[in-house]
C-alpha cells in the first residue's frame, strides 16, 4: 500500500465508498491517488522488464484503478491495479495480484496453453496451408476459364438465334412452298435444340471439372469446422477450470466461487480480471477499508475509438456485473448512487392514472423501471408494483425508462393488456413527449434526428453512434426555452433505443448540446434533467384516447 503524505483530514475522508458503477468524477482523495498513479505510469518506473510502451499499440490500452483504503490503525493510502495482464505478468511490483492462485493455474496452464497452440496451428493450415491454398487457386482458375468459355459460347449462340430469326422471318415473308418451309423451320428448330445440347454437356462437363477441386475443399472445411468446434469445447473446458480458481470475497468475510455469481451461465471471459475487484478483494483480505475507487484508462485508444488516456470510467457490467454487488455486500454504499436505488418506499411511487387494465405510474429520478439481476439492484418500479398489488397479475412495463430519467411510465396489469398495446408502440402510434434541459445553445427551433444506434461493444451502458450496424433511431425536437447558456427542448422519440434522446442530444451531429446531469455522455450535476412530461395512445380495451401530463421537477 501506498501511504498518502501528509495524512488527509478526517473532513477528506468520504462517509461512504460511492457505488463503483456511478458515473462522475471520482472522490477528491482517488483522483489524488490516480493522478499519483498516472506520473509513475508517465516514468515508466515499474521495474524491469514491464515495458508500457506496448500499450501505446492501437487497441492494446488498458485500464488501471486505485482504491483508497484505511488501515485498521488509521493511516490512509491506497492501493493500486491494473485489468488483466501488465507486460505480460500477471504480478507486478506495487500493484496488487490477481483473483486467481497462480501457483495452482502454473500447474495446469502450460498443458492447456500447448494444446491450444497446436490446435491453433492445425486450424491455421486448413485455412492457409499449402493444400488448400493450391486447391483455392486451381479451382479460380478454372471457374475464370469456364467463365471465359462460357461467354463465348453465350456470344455464338446469341449470334445464331439471331440468324434464325432472320431466317424464320424471310420464310414468313417469301413464296416458298408448304412443304419446303415446314422443312426449312424443322432445320432451324434442330439447330437451336443443338445450341441447348451444346450448353447443357459444356454445363456439365464444366461442373464435373469443378467438382472434384470444390470437393476437397468441402472436406477441408469439414475438419476447419470440426477442427473449431473442438477448439471451442477445449477453450470453455479451459475457462471452467480457471473460473473455478478464483474465490471472490465480500466485505461480510464470505467468499463464492466465481461461477455460482454467474450460474447457470458460464463466466464471460475476463470476469474478476477487471482493477476494480483485484483492489477490493486484495483490501478485503488485508482488513483494509475501502473508501473511495477510481478506474482509467491508460495507453492508446481501444479499437473502438471509445475511451481516452487518462479519462476516468465507471465498472464494466458485463465482467463486473455481478462480481462487485456481492463483493459490496456488507460495506455502506452511497444510497444515492446505486444503480436502481432511490430513497423512498412504494408509497413515493404517485398513480398518475388507474383503471382494470392500466397503470400510468410517475417515476422518480434514480428508480429502475424493472428490477437487476442482483439484490443490491432490485429496487424498482415493478416491484413496487407487485408489493401494492399482490393479488393482481404481474404487471408488464410497456416502455422503460433510463433510471437517471423522471416521468410518466405506462404499465399493463395483465399479458392480454401488453399484447393489446404491442401494436401502438411498433407503429409509432403511442405518443410520448419528453422535456430536457441541456447544457449549451441549440441552433434551430426544431427538426428531426436520424442517427443510428448501437450498444457499446466495450459491455459498458453507453451507446454509441453507429452508421454501419446501429439501429435505426429518430427523435423529433423542439425549443421551448433559452436561457443562458442552456436550452429547454421537447423530444419526441418516434423510435425507441437505449438511451436515444441521451445519445441524440450529446453528439454532435444531433444536437450537440448534452442533457444536464447526464453522466455518461456530457454533464456530471446531481440528476438528469429529463422527464418524460406527457403521454397520449387509445386506450386498448375501451379505445378511449388518453392523454396524460406530469410536469417536470425542473
Amino acid at each position: 500500500m501506498t501511504y498518502f503524505d501528509p495524512q488527509p483530514a478526517p473532513s477528506e475522508l468520504p462517509v461512504r465508498l460511492a457505488n463503483p458503477f456511478a458515473e462522475g468524477p471520482p472522490h477528491t482523495l482517488a483522483r489524488r491517488a490516480a493522478e499519483e498513479l498516472q506520473r509513475r505510469l508517465r516514468r515508466g518506473d515499474l521495474g524491469a522488464g514491464i515495458d508500457l510502451g506496448a500499450l501505446d499499440t492501437p487497441g492494446r490500452g488498458k485500464m488501471f484503478g486505485v482504491l483508497v483504503v484505511a488501515a485498521e490503525e488509521g493511516r490512509v493510502g491506497y492501493l493500486s491495479g491494473f485489468s488483466g495482464m501488465l507486460g505480460e505478468r500477471w504480478r507486478v511490483d506495487g500493484f496488487v495480484p490477481p483473483l486467481f492462485d497462480l501457483v495452482a493455474r502454473d500447474a495446469f496452464w502450460p498443458a492447456w496453453e500447448a494444446e491450444l497452440r497446436a490446435l491453433d496451428a492445425r486450424h491455421a493450415e486448413l485455412v492457409d496451408g499449402a493444400e488448400p491454398v493450391a486447391l483455392r487457386a486451381r479451382l479460380a482458375e478454372l471457374t475464370a476459364r469456364h467463365t471465359a468459355a462460357a461467354a463465348e459460347l453465350r456470344a455464338r449462340h446469341a449470334e445464331n438465334r439471331r440468324l434464325r430469326h432472320d431466317a424464320r422471318r424471310r420464310l414468313a415473308e417469301g413464296t416458298v412452298g408448304e412443304d419446303e418451309r415446314g422443312a426449312a423451320l424443322h432445320a432451324l428448330g434442330q439447330e437451336s435444340r443443338a445450341d441447348d445440347v451444346e450448353r447443357r454437356r459444356l454445363d456439365a462437363t464444366y461442373h464435373q471439372e469443378r467438382e472434384g477441386l470444390a470437393s476437397a475443399l468441402r472436406a477441408i472445411d469439414a475438419r476447419r469446422a470440426e477442427l473449431e468446434h473442438l477448439r471451442a469445447e477445449r477453450s470453455r473446458q479451459l475457462w471452467q477450470q480457471i473460473a473455478s480458481s478464483y474465490v471472490i470475497p465480500n466485505a461480510r468475510g464470505e467468499e463464492r466461487p466465481l461461477g455460482e455469481l454467474f450460474a447457470p451461465e458460464p463466466p464471460p471471459g475476463g470476469a474478476g480480471d477487471c482493477a476494480a475487484p483485484k483492489l477490493l478483494a486484495y483490501a478485503f483480505r488485508q482488513r483494509l477499508r475501502p473508501l473511495a475507487l477510481a478506474e482509467f484508462w491508460w495507453g492508446a485508444p481501444p479499437l473502438t475509438g471509445d475511451r481516452q488516456a487518462g479519462a476516468y470510467y465507471p465498472a464494466c457490467h458485463g465482467k463486473c456485473g455481478r462480481v462487485l454487488p456481492y463483493m459490496l455486500e456488507g460495506l455502506a454504499i452511497n444510497p444515492a448512487l446505486l444503480p436502481g436505488a432511490a430513497p423512498g418506499t412504494e408509497d413515493d411511487l404517485r398513480i398518475v392514472y388507474e383503471d382494470s387494465w392500466l397503470l400510468v405510474v410517475e417515476k422518480p429520478c434514480g428508480l429502475l423501471s424493472v428490477p437487476g439481476r442482483h439484490d443490491l439492484l432490485r429496487d424498482s418500479v415493478l416491484v413496487r408494483l407487485r408489493r401494492r398489488y399482490p393479488e393482481a397479475s404481474e404487471p408488464i412495463v410497456m416502455h422503460p425508462l433510463d433510471p437517471e430519467a423522471s416521468g410518466l411510465l405506462l404499465v399493463a396489469r395483465d399479458p392480454e393488456t401488453s399484447a393489446a398495446l404491442q401494436p401502438q408502440f411498433a407503429r409509432g402510434e403511442a405518443d410520448k413527449r419528453y422535456v430536457a434541459l441541456l447544457d449549451g445553445q441549440v441552433s434551430g427551433e426544431h427538426g428531426v434526428i436520424e442517427l443510428p444506434l448501437r450498444a457499446d461493444p466495450e459491455g459498458r451502458r453507453r451507446h454509441i453512434i453507429d452508421p454501419s450496424h446501429g439501429k435505426r433511431a429518430i427523435t423529433e425536437w423542439r425549443v421551448t426555452q433559452r436561457t443562458g447558456a442552456r436550452t429547454r427542448v421537447s423530444l419526441f422519440p418516434r423510435t425507441g433505443r437505449t438511451h436515444q434522446l441521451r445519445v441524440h442530444a450529446a453528439h454532435p451531429l444531433g444536437l450537440g448540446a448534452p442533457i444536464v446531469g447526464d453522466r455518461l455522455y456530457g454533464g456530471d450535476d446531481a440528476r438528469l434533467m429529463l422527464h418524460a412530461d406527457a403521454l397520449k395512445l387509445l386506450h386498448p380495451r375501451t379505445g378511449e384516447r388518453l392523454e396524460l401530463e406530469c410536469r417536470a421537477p425542473f
